[in-house]
């Protein structure tokens, strides 16, 4: 766990603490970019060996380099602190059970990331006898009727990953102070560059930090930042007891990644702005899911929540499963990858084949394909969607 220090007030915008909070030039002998301490253990003063007490122990429990990136991302959240996870599942299951007990009862949208779902609806409660109620999530009063007097957590993602869909944070936070809940939200999407869940009112934040943080597709990572009471409790329970401590290196990445988040996050936004104005007025495309958008449903929220936007979107082809199919596997820019947020494009299907029958427990449409603008030329990128749809075009069943 990290907690904010002093030295750390100085850096007030987002963009001088991703590049410089942590960072103390003087305690790394000037090093402009920190070394990574790739050490298991750190060995303690005694009365002779003139070894200063730093407070480390263990990298399971906390590392130098794991605790510059957890400042780091402690100060953008707004948060009092942070802790780092050896993914972003790592973090999300460590800030739920934070909250869980047995026979308990979660309530979360439909739309939130699966294997998060699976954890809530499947493994918690085949282990602990946790009851999940699953709703839309759109309206707050959703959350106030599927309360129980059992009922320990609120579990938001906001917006989601497959259709974007948002949730009112401060009107949610609110109801569940009001009955005694805990909040936690994965604010993957958005990152800490664009919404800050904290200062609405939710209790704790995680992040994929694979996704925009790192940027580059080369680490598995996740964060929770919240109070420091919270973080400690969290660090002391399911992190340091399950074992899912950051590695160093993963961190000195994930730092890496911080550092040029904002002008990253700026590119993917721009770009998937202007492809996503472009699938709305394709013939091929039924329906077109970004906050970013003037049609967006949720648009006052979106304005109220996000300050920018990213290279995530979603559309609904309008044809067949098999024009679909034929769309995705034609285009040469985009690969078939499950993950975002960095500097590739990416595209899946996670819904094409589905009848409306079977996509609506997800509460997402059938024919649905989400893809990840990178950080490709704009145009290169729209040019092999054209193309791609005009293959598809082709295909008949």
């Amino acid at each position: 766990m990290s907690e904010l220090k002093p030295q750390d007030e100085k850096f007030r915008t987002k963009e001088d603490i991703c590049t410089h909070l942590g960072d103390e030039y003087a305690k790394f002998m000037g090093a402009i970019v920190p070394p990574i301490f790739q050490n298991s253990l750190f060995v303690k003063p005694t009365p002779k060996n003139g070894i200063p007490d730093t407070g480390f122990v263990y990298t399971r429990v906390s590392n130098p380099t794991i605790d510059i990136a957890e400042r780091k991302i402690a100060a953008l959240e707004g948060a009092e602190a942070a802790a780092c996870f050896s993914s972003g599942m790592g973090a999300i299951s460590a800030a739920i059970m934070h909250f869980i007990k047995k026979d308990c009862h979660v309530i979360a949208p439909h739309t939130i990331y699966g294997p998060t779902r699976t954890f809530l609806s499947e493994y918690l409660a085949d282990k602990f006898g946790v009851t999940c109620t699953f709703v839309h999530g759109s309206d707050p009063e959703d959350f106030r009727k599927a309360i129980r007097p059992e009922t320990t957590l609120i579990y938001l993602e906001s917006p989601s990953s497959l259709v974007l869909y948002m949730q009112d944070l401060k009107a949610i936070a609110d109801i569940a102070k009001e009955h005694g809940i805990g909040t936690v939200i994965d604010n993957s999407y958005a990152t800490p560059l664009h919404q800050n869940p904290i200062s609405y009112g939710i209790d704790l934040v995680c992040h994929t930090a694979s996704k925009y943080m790192g940027g580059h597709s080369d680490i598995v990572a996740g964060v929770v930042a919240g109070s420091a009471e919270m973080i400690e409790q969290i660090c002391k329970n399911e992190r340091e007891l399950y074992g899912a401590c950051m590695d160093p290196h993963q961190a000195w990445l994930l730092i890496r990644g911080l550092r040029s988040l904002p002008v990253r996050l700026r590119a993917h936004g721009e770009s998937g702005l202007k492809v996503a104005k472009w699938l709305e007025t394709h013939p091929c495309v039924d329906r077109v899911f970004y906050p970013g958008l003037d049609s967006y449903p949720q648009k006052e929220l979106a304005d109220r929540y996000l300050s920018g936007t990213n290279g995530l979107i979603s559309f609904v082809y309008k044809g067949t499963a098999a024009q679909a199919r034929e769309f995705v596997y034609s285009l040469k820019l985009f690969q078939f990858g499950v993950s975002w947020g960095g500097f590739e494009s990416l595209i899946v299907m996670p819904t094409v084949g589905m009848t409306d029958e079977e996509a609506a427990p997800f509460d997402v449409p059938a024919n649905l394909i989400r893809i990840h603008i990178g950080l490709e030329n704009v145009d290169s990128l729209i040019a092999d969607l054209d193309q791609a749809f005009e293959a598809s075009k082709k295909i008949t069943e």
